[in-house]
C-alpha cells in the first residue's frame, strides 16, 4: 500500500512561528508519524537548530525556511532524541556541531536508515545517512546565542526514549519539549516508559515555562501537559485490567474504547504503549529493552494489517 500524492496535498504546509524575538518554531502539520516540529534561534553569527526532520525533502524545506529568516549559517544542531523524525536530516548540516545525549548517539548508530519497509506507508526518505551527535552530555549543557543562554537538560528518567533532551530558554520562558509532549497526537512510549513519562511531565511543569513548543502539534501553554498525563494514566489503568484478564496487548487494544482519546492522531499507538505498560507491570525498569519490533507489528495488525499512515 502506498500513500497517494493527494493525501500529501491534504496537509497544510509547514509554518514558521516567532515565539519570542529571534526564537522560531517550525510546525509541520498534521503532526502524525514522522511529521515533527523543529525550531531555531537566530544570532548575529549563526543559528542554533533544535532537531531536523525525517526526510531529505522536508529537511531541505526546513533549511530554506531558516534561510528566509536569516542569512546566518546553522552552526549548532541539538537532537532532542534519536528518532528519525529528529535526526534523519542531520547529515544535511555538515558544518554544524551536533549535540545530544550519549544514548542518542548510540541509538542512531544502531538504528537502520531507512526504517524497515512494511511498517509505514511508502515514504521517499531521500539520500540520507546516519549522522549522530559528536558532542554529548549526560545531564545539562548551555549553548549560547549571542548573550542568550539556551539550557539543554536531559530528562531525569527514560520517558519517550532513553535519551530525551529539552531546550529551555529561561530569559524568554520558552521550552522546546521534544517528544515528551504531544499536542493533538497520541503519545508514544514503547522505547521509554509510561511511568517515566508521567514523571517527565511533572519535570516539564517544574520549568515554569509560559510557551511550550511540543514535539508534535501546535505551540502551546503548560495546560497542554494535562491531556497527555490523562492519556498515560488511561494506558496504565487499561493495562492493569487487561493483564489481570490474561489478554495480550493486541487483544486488549482491540477491546478498548479509547473514549476521549479516540480523535488523537495515530490511535494505533495504544498497542505499543500497552506493550510497555505490561513490561512495567512485570517489573521492568524505565527504558528496559522490550520486543519493540513485535509491538510495531502489533500496531500494524491493529490497523487492519495495513501499514501505518505516514505522510512524511
Amino acid at each position: 500500500m502506498s500513500t497517494s500524492h493527494a493525501e500529501h496535498l491534504e496537509l497544510r504546509p509547514p509554518r514558521v512561528e516567532e515565539v519570542s524575538a529571534g526564537i522560531f518554531a517550525y510546525i509541520q502539520p498534521d503532526g502524525s508519524w514522522f511529521l515533527n516540529n523543529t525550531g531555531f534561534l537566530v544570532g548575529r553569527r549563526g543559528v542554533v537548530s533544535i532537531d531536523t526532520t525525517s526526510t531529505e525533502r522536508r529537511t531541505r524545506a526546513y533549511l530554506e525556511a531558516i534561510a528566509r529568516v536569516t542569512s546566518q549559517p546553522v552552526r549548532t544542531l541539538v537532537n532532542t532524541h534519536h528518532h528519525g523524525d529528529r535526526t534523519h536530516g542531520n547529515c544535511l548540516l555538515p558544518a554544524a556541531t551536533i549535540i545530544g545525549h550519549p544514548r542518542c548517539r548510540e541509538e542512531i548508530l544502531a538504528t537502520p536508515l531507512p526504517p524497515p519497509a512494511g511498517l509505514w506507508t511508502h515514504v521517499d526518505w531521500g539520500e540520507l545517512h546516519p549522522e549522530p551527535p559528536f558532542v554529548t552530555f549526560e545531564d545539562r549543557l548551555s549553548v549560547w546565542v549571542d548573550d542568550l543562554r539556551v539550557e539543554l537538560h536531559a530528562a531525569p528518567t527514560p520517558a519517550h526514549t532513553t535519551n530525551d533532551v529539552v531546550a529551555w530558554i529561561p530569559d524568554r520562558s520558552v521550552l522546546f519539549t521534544g517528544d515528551l509532549l504531544f499536542v493533538g497526537g497520541t503519545p508514544f512510549v514503547p522505547m521509554g516508559s509510561v511511568q517515566g513519562s508521567l514523571r517527565a511531565l511533572e519535570w516539564l511543569r517544574s520549568f515554569g515555562a509560559q510557551t511550550l513548543v511540543p514535539g508534535h502539534g501546535p505551540v502551546s501553554t503548560p495546560a497542554a501537559i494535562d491531556p497527555v498525563e490523562s492519556y498515560l494514566h488511561f494506558v496504565q489503568d487499561t493495562a492493569a485490567r487487561g493483564k489481570a484478564a490474561g489478554l495480550s496487548p493486541l487483544e486488549l487494544a482491540r477491546q478498548t474504547d479509547l473514549g476521549p482519546f479516540a480523535n488523537l492522531t495515530d490511535p494505533e499507538r495504544i498497542v505499543g504503549n500497552l506493550h510497555r505498560a505490561y513490561a512495567e507491570l512485570d517489573g521492568a525498569e524505565p527504558g528496559a529493552a522490550i520486543n519493540t519490533p513485535a509491538a510495531l507489528l502489533d500496531m500494524v495488525a491493529y490497523n487492519g494489517g495495513q501499514p501505518l499512515r505516514c505522510l512524511a
